[in-house]
């Protein structure tokens, strides 16, 4: 006995010296997620898979279409996303308000029985000459399933304009200011890092405004939604105070905001009024835009009947309003803008416009747009080396490393988002370093192992350029993925970009647009006008049949399309769960 303890302890003597392990705990801080990074790193720099390894960065309808189609024979397929999952975003309403519970629209990236790698974490900086991402961990960061609208407060984002000498540790793992960071490589890379949320920097929207752009916001919404309800059984809530409360504002008449009030309007009225009744007197739903329509996408008829339909609903829509400011306090508090610090939160919030002033509310839903992924400004800004290996010259003449031009990726000066052609492989474009800009220095050439789509890319020279919805992401990821495995050379084991340089261009085929309103009715409009230039579309019943029947075919497992129906119908017998939790 006392023999086998000896040999237990030798061996953990031995295994602790030679563990590598241990040399990276001492960095990391803890030994199990160092060595988790430890075997990441291992897995990056394996070397004995000969299959051309495709990352892809973004789980969204993009990232994760894209990866789901790319045949795992030809390819390695890594996806590095700093959520774990697909959000079938046109169904994320329904969740908001318990129509369909959150993990009906879930789609898991790893699967037991799927090809596809999976890393949690954020892309950090991508070197184009080295072909390495560095990633941030997400495992443990809260923000991770929430509508983000500002760049992360990291302090190890300043290093991405740090010389890649000074960035990293022979080459491997990173940790500065507390946050690891390692490095990714790849044969092919695909950006789909998607969009932030749009608050033009309003005033108090940041902190104190309901977005709707993941899973963790419709989660938020749902809970404070029951909470407000429960404020009012306290006694000592005041009628007045009740009316602020129970007022829903919503900002952005657009689709996501009309669905929204639509399915609000629904569990206010078909389950909250049999449990409040008392309280139904109270409710009131504004939806607010700076546009003097709403559903701008939509021909004026159909636009115009939804109109009526929310008026029919007692939604209340006030078009042509300008919000100042969104902060925690009643209207009419007495220096409430000094003292946001000290006021309680789940209290009443004050909304004030240009043109009516201050209201109170209980929650503002905001969702007025998208903006730029900053980590494309951030990352994606310039190729600080031109990548020779990879990238090739349309204008200009060919260089070597010593020529002092700075390449820049091409970007759209009025959203920010990257530039990429018709087969969405990224461009880069140069001005000599010297004065003279019109040297023969000056070029263009087109990266053709980089590719961007979905909502943080454009194709050149598109006017106007195509819109940032999932019908979209979802073509363009097809198309990638369909060419990706069409475009495999069997000879050389690798994907051949000058076959697919010279294979026809993403086309895009417009689907129509469609918009739930509440109580069984939506309007959907076509692709197509009639003679007198009007679009072809639905309205009423017929077209939320349609609505609900498209978005179960784009439901992209089994499970979910027999779980969504089964839902649905459970909503219908039994009505909403209301449970807070």
């Amino acid at each position: 006995m006392k023999r086998s303890l000896r040999l237990c302890s030798h061996f953990s003597r031995t295994a602790k010296r030679s563990c590598p392990q241990r040399q990276l705990a001492s960095i990391a801080g803890t030994r199990p997620f160092a060595t988790s990074l430890r075997k990441l790193y291992a897995d990056v720099t394996d070397t004995k898979d000969n299959r051309e390894k495709v990352v892809i960065l973004g789980s969204g309808w993009a990232g994760y279409v894209v990866a789901r189609n790319l045949d795992a024979k030809k390819y390695r397929v890594t996806v590095v996303s700093p959520r774990t999952y697909f959000v079938f975003t046109p169904l994320l309403t329904d969740t908001a308000v318990g129509t369909l519970e959150f993990r009906n629209i879930l789609e898991s990236v790893r699967k037991a029985k799927s090809d596809i790698e999976f890393i949690q974490g954020w892309a950090d900086d991508v070197n184009f000459v080295a072909k390495t991402v560095d990633v941030e961990p997400s495992v443990l960061d809260p923000a991770q399933s929430h509508a983000l609208v500002q760049y992360r407060d990291a302090p190890a984002k300043e290093s991405m304009l740090v010389p890649e000498e000074e960035k990293r540790i022979n080459g491997k793992i990173h940790v500065k200011n507390h946050v690891p960071i390692f490095p990714v490589k790849y044969d092919r890379l695909i950006v789909t890092v998607g969009s932030y949320s749009q608050t033009f920097n309003t005033p108090g929207v940041r902190e104190n405004a309901y977005f709707l752009k993941d899973v963790g916001d419709a989660r938020k919404i749902r809970k404070r939604i029951l909470e407000l309800f429960e404020l009012c059984h306290m006694p000592f809530i005041s009628d007045e105070t009740k009316k602020q409360l129970l007022h829903f504002c919503i900002v952005g008449a657009g689709p996501t905001g009309m669905e929204f009030a639509g399915n609000l309007h629904d569990l206010i009225h078909e389950d909250m009024s049999k449990m409040h009744p008392q309280f139904m007197k109270f409710v009131q739903i504004t939806l607010y835009d700076v546009a003097p329509k709403i559903l701008p996408m939509f021909d004026a008829a159909l636009a115009e009947y939804a109109s009526k339909q929310y008026a029919r609903q007692k939604i209340d829509i006030k078009t042509s309003h300008h919000v100042e400011e969104l902060r925690k306090g009643p209207p009419g508090m007495k220096d409430a803008p000094q003292k946001q610090d000290q006021i309680p939160p789940g209290r009443v919030f004050t909304l004030r416009t240009k043109e009516d002033g201050e209201t109170g509310c209980g929650m503002c839903v905001w969702s007025t747009g998208l903006m730029n992924n900053p980590f494309v400004a951030k990352a994606l800004s310039r190729a600080r080396r031109f990548p020779v290996d990879s990238a090739k010259i349309t204008e200009g003449r060919p260089i070597d490393q010593s020529n002092p031009r700075q390449w820049i990726i091409e970007r759209n000066e009025k959203t920010g988002s990257i530039i990429v052609d018709d087969h969405f492989q990224i461009e880069l474009s140069t001005e000599s370093a010297s004065s003279d800009k019109g040297s023969e220095s000056a070029g263009r050439a087109v990266m053709q192992d980089v590719f961007a789509i979905g909502d943080c890319s454009n194709i050149g020279g598109m006017n106007p350029p195509l819109p940032a919805t999932a019908q979209v992401a979802n073509q363009q990821a097809q198309y990638l993925a369909s060419a990706f495995n069409k475009h495999y050379s069997a000879a050389t084991g690798k994907f051949d970009p000058d076959s697919y340089a010279s294979s026809q261009g993403f086309n895009y085929n417009n689907k129509g647009v469609m918009t739930f309103l509440g109580s069984s009715k939506a309007v959907l409009q076509g692709p197509n006008t009639d003679r007198e230039g009007a679009a072809n579309g639905l309205k009423g019943f017929l077209a939320y049949a349609i609505w609900r029947g498209a978005y179960l075919t784009m439901t992209l497992s089994w499970r979910n399309k027999f779980l969504i129906p089964v839902q649905w119908l459970a909503v219908k017998l039994f009505g909403r769960h209301v449970s807070r939790f």
